[in-house]
């Protein structure tokens, strides 16, 4: 069993308490303390929710739909709010929408009528009204370019492949410099072999730039490739006539070098190891609805 910990190490030798209370550190760039939300008064979708993320660290969150994982990114991103708790990033509580997160969610939320090029400056001249086209252009371009597609810079979204589409997403989020990016299954529509490239482009542009990530993903291998830790959720299930609320169940601290690559992802010891242990969860302990 993997307990929480800051250290990127070997597995911890001590299972973590199902039931203990998982507090974000005071030091942490995010925190989520005791987060709940509840459309039925007496049965809340997940509750006492409780999570910090470092600066500079990508935490991926697995769970069966219905456990809350949309809910939690969209509090973080300010466009819903919680039942219960609170979050911060960078000491204040987050209250609406902001450019400081960069959200991309699965569906590309290109403007059909723009160009990459366009599209990626509106969200920069928003991010900066003052700046100059000069500017502007040359921070579109960096971001573009990033991404891999300088040569696409100036056809509009229906000249593009669905695996382009999603790379302008990110490459728009990107480009507004946020302190935290936000992603919803990025991914989840594309075929595994543009996944793949797409992974690994992220992989690059994360490191480059030390940008701090939050990741919904139902793909356990890339939770595995992409996070330094994986949180696990719960579903809400009745027992015995008595309703338990879904939550964070356990964090999982991925032991394996954080330069892996794709490629080798599958040779490295303790992959199976951790595969398994998620897998397992997923099958035995999430309480899927």
């Amino acid at each position: 069993m993997w307990s929480d910990s800051r250290q990127h190490g070997a597995p911890a030798a001590v299972p973590a308490k199902k039931d203990a209370p998982m507090s974000a550190s005071p030091r942490d760039f995010l925190q989520v303390e005791q987060l709940g939300k509840a459309y039925q008064a007496d049965k809340p979708v997940f509750a006492d929710v409780n999570f910090g993320i470092a600066k500079g660290e990508f935490v991926c969150i697995i769970g069966h739909s219905g456990c809350g994982k949309t809910t939690i990114l969209n509090v973080l991103a300010g466009l819903d709010t919680a039942s219960a708790g609170h979050a911060f990033m960078d000491g204040r509580e987050i209250a609406g929408p902001s450019l400081e997160r960069g959200v991309v969610f699965q569906g590309h939320a290109l403007m059909p009528w723009l160009t990459v090029r366009q599209n990626i400056a509106f969200a920069v001249k928003s991010r900066w009204p003052d700046w100059k086209k000069p500017e502007v252009d040359a921070q579109v371009e960096k971001y573009v370019a990033m991404v891999g597609l300088a040569h696409a810079i100036d056809k509009k979204p229906s000249q593009l492949s669905g695996g382009m589409k999603q790379r302008v997403g990110i490459a728009r989020a990107f480009a507004i410099q946020p302190k935290m990016l936000l992603l919803d299954e990025p991914f989840g529509a594309l075929d595994a072999l543009t996944r793949g490239t797409i992974q690994d482009e992220l992989m690059t542009i994360v490191r480059q730039t030390q940008q701090t990530v939050f990741m919904i993903t139902h793909d356990v291998d890339e939770a595995i490739l992409l996070a330094d830790r994986i949180l696990l959720m719960s579903n809400g299930a009745e027992a015995n006539g008595v309703y338990k609320p879904g939550g964070l169940a356990e964090v999982v601290v991925n032991p394996l070098p954080r330069e892996r690559t794709r490629t080798q992802l599958h040779h490295l010891d303790g992959y199976y190891a951790l595969r398994n242990h998620i897998v397992d969860f997923l099958v035995t302990r999430a309480k899927a609805h």
